[in-house]
């Protein structure tokens, strides 16, 4: 099955950035050591949030806002797509990004079609 795993900055960029220099060259090890995890299929890399324009369209008009307002607490800061047997496995790989364990979050959704 494959699964889209959605990484939630949240505090982890500005905790990341207090750490010292060789545990940040550690997280950006980390990060590369699951690209290189097999059934991994990296995301491109995401501009931060404050950089965002969010898109709606009501009444037929297109509006739009500055930043990531898309009603969640949490911007997604990066993502990578998982082939993995289940969800048990997909959760192993999730508790290995960085941002999990710096105040962010790692949401595992499984990749259906619903056309």
């Amino acid at each position: 099955m494959k699964y889209i795993m959605l990484i939630y900055q949240n505090s982890a960029l500005e905790e990341q950035a207090k750490l010292p220099e060789d545990e940040q060259k550690q997280v950006y090890a980390d990060y590369m050591a699951i690209n290189k995890t097999p059934g991994v299929t990296p995301g491109l890399p995401m501009g931060l949030p404050q950089n965002a324009t969010t898109v709606r369209v009501e009444g037929g008009r297109t509006l739009t806002t500055d930043g990531p307002f898309v009603g969640m607490k949490e911007a997604v800061g990066g993502w990578f797509i998982l082939e993995a047997d289940d969800l048990d496995a997909a959760i192993e790989v999730a508790a290995r990004v960085p941002a999990a364990r710096y105040g962010g979050a790692v949401e595992i959704r499984p990749s259906e079609v619903y056309w």
